[in-house]
């Protein structure tokens, strides 16, 4: 039914349900002149009917018709207003829109929210500061936000409708008349969910996570203490532990002589966060009979069930001890948090898990037909002494061994080639990644070395290729590690992955023999990642220098082989002459790739060079190579470069750490390691 000021016009149902004695008077007509030809003498009795029917019929359509209009029309008037009423007085905030995000009409609690005023003369985005709210519903469907208005939330519901849909009743009642187009608006509705959302962070808050806490270097402290010292440390360490855990309402069970497990509530975490688990430094910093010990923490927040946050526990603190202990890990359902780090891996005096991870090795290798040992993208010497190290270990227990090694250049390539000229070894020692491909399968191991990432890797189809995956390394693990690992073993404390297989090599079997081009190998690996000893060396480094050393190790034609060209003696000169100093501890620079077999190498070693300068933390050496840059990262022992790298999706060690970029310039690496250090030294991560 449609109302204007000059008439009112039935159309539709309504106005055929009207009509029907009309219609019936036809069929009346009809039903007579059926009757007058079968039966004639009924037909006078029948026009008298006829007749009867249609003057009432006539008379109720002349002056009941108004009378029934009047009646509908009032009661259309009274369903409006109650209509219009309802939506008025409704107990949620509901307005319409225009097409422009203007409010065309507002019901009480909107109008009590927001003024009229601004209303009209400003779109929704302006009147509830979000500029998301810009993007309007263009179909008929709901479109919802999550907004703030004064104290409170709100969860907003914009809805695409017609004006038929509503009625009349909005544009008509508007106390704001405003143009609305006549084709379409949108519903507003507005709903509170502060109590809702405050009530679900109650709950989530109250969840318990689990975390553990590990003494590092426990038994590496106490060796040859008497037992009154052991324990009067072992409870200050306790003490201290308690003291810290006392305001957050933990719950600490001592698990064994060196471990403990808690549970707090998840309110918490963001307090121990951002203090940066100060407890670190607390054990670091006590000191008893000139004892340092340090502790690691993993801490697994998953609230929807215990036992996901204890196996998630369980994976954070194997990944801070597996990045050299003395820092905090917190593993949730989208990825790690680190903190702390800040010191150098304490070397671990004894051999025992050398030897267990060399008997592990070795049953892994008895148990398949053929070895693939793989280092990272790129390798240094380290990579290939370790894999010729794994070979050394295939053949003495008769497998046949394959190094994937794609492209060596420059001095990896003249180590290469001394094994090809070499007829005591097979020509295809030395395979491409694409020939490692058609070679993995399930009946061969693959043995990882020097790189625990799996993008890192030579080849990293290879780690899909085969169930059993044995991992060697030295550098600090992160979140993105090689999952499907059978045995890993991973040992910051290392100088490089040399001496761990060199140690390994001790513990494989009596008949084991390295020869002195292997030895030389090694020993370069070692020599190379220590800088000539002077970085990251602990006992165990000359220890397994001494051993390769015995094994007929060459340092004379070692030296002679690890010299380098004087293209590259002249682009570190360049590098370290063109560097620049930032924020006084830090210095920046850049070396050239053109003519060089292996820039990153003189990167490195420029980023050495630069730290004989007084004064300086931390060297950064950028160089640009087959269209990425890369990021040579070095400090002595005042910086941790890993964590810095890291930030930026690198990794490494403390003291020598290093990033890749893609797609960016050398300028633009440089800023942002720059912004990242400025970033950490801000939030106290670095000093």
């Amino acid at each position: 039914m449609k109302n204007n000021k000059s008439s009112v016009r039935l159309d539709g149902p309504l106005a055929s349900y009207m009509q029907w004695p009309i219609y019936l008077a036809v069929v009346l007509i009809c039903f007579d002149i059926c009757v007058g030809i079968f039966f004639p003498a009924v037909i006078p009795f029948v026009l008298i009917y006829t007749v009867i029917y249609l003057i009432i019929s006539i008379l109720i359509w002349c002056f009941k018709r108004q009378a029934a209009l009047k009646e509908l029309t009032s009661f259309a008037t009274e369903f409006n207003h109650a209509q219009h009423m309802m939506l008025k007085e409704l107990d949620i905030p509901f307005g319409m829109l225009d097409l422009s995000g203007h409010l065309v009409w507002a019901n009480n609690d909107l109008k009590d929210l927001i003024t009229i005023e601004r209303c009209v003369k400003e779109p929704i985005s302006k009147i509830f500061n979000n500029d998301s709210l810009n993007v309007l519903p263009t179909v008929e469907e709901d479109v919802e936000y999550h907004i703030t208005y004064g104290r409170n939330s709100y969860l907003m519901r914009l809805r695409l409708v017609t004006p038929s849909e509503y009625g009349d009743t909005i544009l008509w009642h508007a106390e704001k008349p405003v143009d609305a187009p006549d084709d379409s608006l949108i519903a507003m509705f507005l709903y509170d969910e502060t109590e809702n959302i405050s009530l679900k962070k109650e709950n989530f808050d109250e969840k318990m996570i689990v975390g553990l806490l590990y003494i590092d270097n426990f038994d590496e402290a106490f060796e040859g203490a008497d037992e009154v010292r052991r324990s009067l440390v072992t409870a200050w360490v306790e003490r201290e532990i308690n003291k810290y855990m006392k305001p957050y309402d933990a719950i600490i069970k001592h698990l064994e002589k060196d471990r403990y497990m808690f549970v707090i509530k998840q309110r918490y975490l963001a307090q121990i966060e951002a203090d940066r688990f100060s407890i670190l430094e607390d054990i670091r910093n006590l000191k008893i009979y000139d004892l340092t010990m340090t502790i690691s923490i993993g801490v697994g927040v998953y609230t929807d069930s215990y036992m996901k946050a204890y196996e998630g526990a369980h994976e954070a603190i194997d990944l801070a001890l597996g990045r050299g202990g003395d820092q905090a890990v917190v593993k949730r359902p989208t990825g790690f948090s680190y903190f702390g780090g800040t010191t150098a891996s304490q070397e671990k005096s004894t051999r025992v898990k050398a030897r267990v991870k060399a008997h592990a090795l070795r049953e892994y290798i008895e148990a398949k037909d053929k070895v693939v040992v793989m280092g990272h993208n790129m390798a240094d010497i380290d990579a290939v002494g370790a894999s010729i190290g794994i070979y050394r270990i295939a053949k003495t227990l008769n497998k046949r061994c394959y190094i994937s090694l794609t492209d060596p250049t420059g001095v990896i390539q003249v180590v290469v080639d001394g094994f090809k000229n070499d007829p005591e070894y097979e020509e295809d020692m030395f395979i491409s990644g694409t020939r490692a491909k058609s070679i993995v399968d399930n009946d061969t191991l693959l043995v990882v070395v020097d790189v625990n990432r799996p993008s890192y890797t030579d080849t990293p189809d290879l780690l899909r290729q085969t169930g059993a995956v044995v991992v060697l390394d030295h550098h600090r693990q992160m979140s993105d590690k090689i999952d499907n690992a059978v045995l890993s073993y991973i040992e910051p404390y290392a100088s490089s992955t040399c001496e761990m297989i060199a140690e390994v090599l001790q513990y494989i079997s009596d008949d084991l023999k390295l020869r002195s081009i292997e030895a030389d190998a090694m020993y370069g690996g070692i020599m190379i990642d220590t800088n000539n000893f002077l970085v990251k060396t602990g006992v165990r480094t000359f220890e397994a220098a001494a051993y390769l050393r015995r094994n007929g190790a060459d340092v004379t034609k070692i030296r002679k082989t690890f010299r380098t060209s004087f293209n590259e003696y002249r682009a570190k000169a360049n590098a370290v002459s063109s560097a620049e100093v930032f924020m006084q501890n830090y210095v920046f620079a850049v070396s050239e790739s053109d003519g060089l077999d292996n820039p990153t190498v003189v990167a490195a070693q420029a980023a050495n060079e630069l730290l004989n300068i007084d004064g300086v933390k931390g060297s950064f050496v950028f160089t640009e190579y087959n269209g990425k840059v890369f990021i040579s990262a070095r400090s002595i022992d005042e910086l941790n470069v890993q964590i810095i790298m890291e930030k930026i999706g690198g990794g490494g060690h403390m003291s020598a750490a290093g990033a890749q970029f893609e797609n960016v310039s050398v300028i633009e690496a440089m800023n942002k390691v720059k912004k990242t250090i400025i970033e950490m030294t801000e939030n106290k991560e670095i000093k």
